[in-house]
Order: C-alpha cells, then structure tokens, then sequence
C-alpha cells in the first residue's frame, strides 16, 4: 500500500504543464526541493490534496521565458564620429545589433520621437535600418538607438550633421591703392552653411578683358593687399566664401575699380640725331629646364632684347596659351614671366617663348617636368 504523501507526489510531476519545458535548470531544481518538502511535511500528508488547476495557477509554478542572449549594439566605426552628409544627399544607416529572443528597437531625434514625414525605420531581426531620402539641416542632430529586452537594454548614439554651400561674404570695399598693389576688406557670411568655413576665395579682373584670376585661395582673414597688378589697367574684386560643400554660389563685387597709374615721364628733346636702335627680337637669357612638385606654383623666366618693343607669346607643345586661367604671362623690361599655377602632371611637356616685332621674331624653349609628392 502507497503512502498518500508519495502518490501526492507523483501525480504532481504527472500533471506539470508542458511549459515546463523552457524552464530554466535553476528553476528545475528549486521545484522539485519544493516538492519533496512537501513530501516530508507531515501537515501536507493530513491536509486536503491541491488540485490540478490549483497547481497551475501558482506563483510558485509560473516561468518567465529565459534570455539566451543579452541586447548588444555594434555601431560602425564610422558612426562612431560625426556623420556628415551634403544637403539633399541621402542618410541610410544600418545598426546591428543582438539579442535572443528578438528585441524591442526606439529611435529618438534629440530626445523625441522621430518625425515620420522625414524619417523611416525598418527593424529586423539583427539589424535596424535609419533612412533619409533627401536630408535636411535640420534633419541634424543626436540620433539614438536604444535595444530592449525585458528588462536588458542596450543604447548607441549617432550625431548627424547636415552641411549646404555657404552664403556670400556681407560686402567688399576697396580701401586703397598705390603703386601696384590694392588693399581690400569684406565682412564673413551670414549662413556659414551649418559648418566652420574653409576659408575664403578672392579674385581680381581687368577692365579690359572682364576675365576673372584667382589670386588668393582659402585665405582666412577679411581683409588682404593684392600685388603685382599692371600699370595703366583698372580692376574690379570678388571674394568667394568656402566650406567643406564649395564656395558660395555668389560673391559680392567691389564697387569702386583699382586704377592702377602710369609714372609721368618727361621727354627733353636732345641736340643730336638719335641712333636707330631698331633691332629684331634676341634672347639674353634663355629658358631653363626645371622639375616641380603637384600642386605648387611654378614661374618660367627668360630675357629678351628687341626695339620696337616686341609681343611676347607662350606655348606649351606649341599650343597656344593666351587666354588660359591657368597661366599668368608678365612682360616688363625685357623680362619675360610665365606662372603656372599649382601644376598637375598634365601640365609637363615642351613650353616655348616667343617674340615678334617688325624686324623679326626668335624663340626659345624648355622642358617642364611635373611630379607627384613624395
């Protein structure tokens, strides 16, 4: 004959619920000591039999679902710092990230939820995707990203930052000239464009031809001297302000031209018969071969000896170069400049030099050898 305590006990672990199943060890073995406690009890024996129903709805018997594995975010590297996009470019981030059983996953925008209008949000079941079609400035801001788990969770934050061309400089006044050389100022930009400015772009241009010259490049104050200006022509400036976008669509334009004047010279007329000094074109001092680094500035020199004045024409593998940005010619005093500003290696070859008047011409040459920085 079975003792009443042990067939008590046998018809308990007859009658567990399947959900038994997902508990965990731990929880195993700290049942079934309740149960032979209660075995042993000698109250339990004399006292009524606990029904099944009973049983199951005990606090005792209750299992909350296990976590297997712990919510974790692993945030790109290139997240890790701010991301910078272009305006009207688009944001698509994906975040993975763990978690069994599968997460819940909030995004916020500075601390509230995000707009719908703007924003889209595709969860997965180990990664959550942001996207932005077309972003905005004032789509930047702190991003985060929060991963839960009952009551696990897991937190990353993303800093966007939204960036568009800067607006102009305010105004551009033209200070003073002398000699030839003009001193300029101009007050910063209004919108920097949600970003620090790079610098800014300033350029001159001669009444005569209206072409515009760079002449200084991500200079940093407001105010700058331009040199090496040529007597008897005027000149107008702009400045351009630069951020990591490019330089602002506009610039403004100095209201007032540079004149640039002529010495007076005074012509005494002497006793005697004056020589002819007429004379066809004839290089003193030719061109010489030179080797440049990318990106910095290089100058061609050579002397010429011609009366009547002779016109001076650069060619680079005898191509003409009149009217390229690129270059600068000066001719003053039978010196003959050519800058070539910051070369490329498309820019090595054969450059020539040459001279005509009425009475004949001469030319001469160099090599010009363009490399990449070491």
């Amino acid at each position: 004959m079975h003792s009443p305590s042990l067939t008590s006990n046998k018809e308990k672990f007859q009658l567990d619920p399947p959900g038994m199943e997902t508990a965990t060890t731990l929880e195993i073995a700290s049942c079934s000591q309740q149960q032979v406690e209660a075995a042993v009890d000698p109250a339990d024996a004399k006292g009524p039999r606990t029904s099944h129903q009973q049983e199951a709805g005990s606090p005792s018997l209750q299992l909350l679902p296990s976590i297997e594995e712990h919510p974790k975010i692993w945030l790109p590297r290139a997240l890790k710092q701010t991301y910078i996009r272009k305006a009207g470019e688009t944001v698509n981030l994906l975040i993975p990230f763990q978690g069994k059983p599968k997460p819940q996953t909030f995004w916020t925008h500075n601390g509230c939820a995000l707009d719908s209008s703007r924003v889209s949000v595709r969860n997965g079941e180990h990664d959550s995707i942001l996207f932005i079609r077309e972003a905005q400035r004032t789509d930047s801001g702190c991003y985060q990203l929060c991963v839960q788990l009952g009551g696990l969770r897991a937190t990353a934050t993303i800093n966007i930052l939204v960036i568009e061309k800067p607006g102009p400089p305010q105004s551009i006044k033209l200070v003073d000239v002398w000699g030839a050389n003009a001193t300029l100022e101009w007050t910063p930009p209004q919108d920097t464009g949600n970003t620090a400015l790079l610098g800014y772009t300033v350029q001159k241009a001669d009444k005569k031809s209206g072409l515009w010259f760079t002449v200084l490049e991500r200079y940093h104050r407001t105010s700058c001297v331009v040199s090496d200006l040529i007597v008897g022509n005027s000149y107008a400036f702009r400045v351009f302000a630069e951020n990591q976008c490019g330089l602002s669509d506009t610039a403004p334009v100095t209201a007032d031209l540079a004149h640039i004047q002529k010495a007076a010279t005074v012509y005494k007329a002497k006793g005697f018969a004056q020589r002819d000094l007429s004379e066809a074109p004839k290089f003193t001092q030719p061109l010489a071969d030179c080797t440049t680094v990318t990106g910095y500035d290089t100058q061609l020199f050579c002397c010429v000896r011609a009366s009547p004045r002779p016109k001076i024409i650069w060619l680079k593998n005898k191509v003409d170069l009149q009217g390229n940005p690129k270059y600068r010619a000066l001719s003053q005093l039978g010196i003959c400049s050519l800058e070539i500003r910051k070369p490329s290696p498309f820019d090595g070859g054969i450059y020539t030099c040459k001279a005509i008047n009425a009475l004949g011409e001469a030319s001469v040459d160099c090599r010009v050898d363009v490399k990449a920085p070491h």
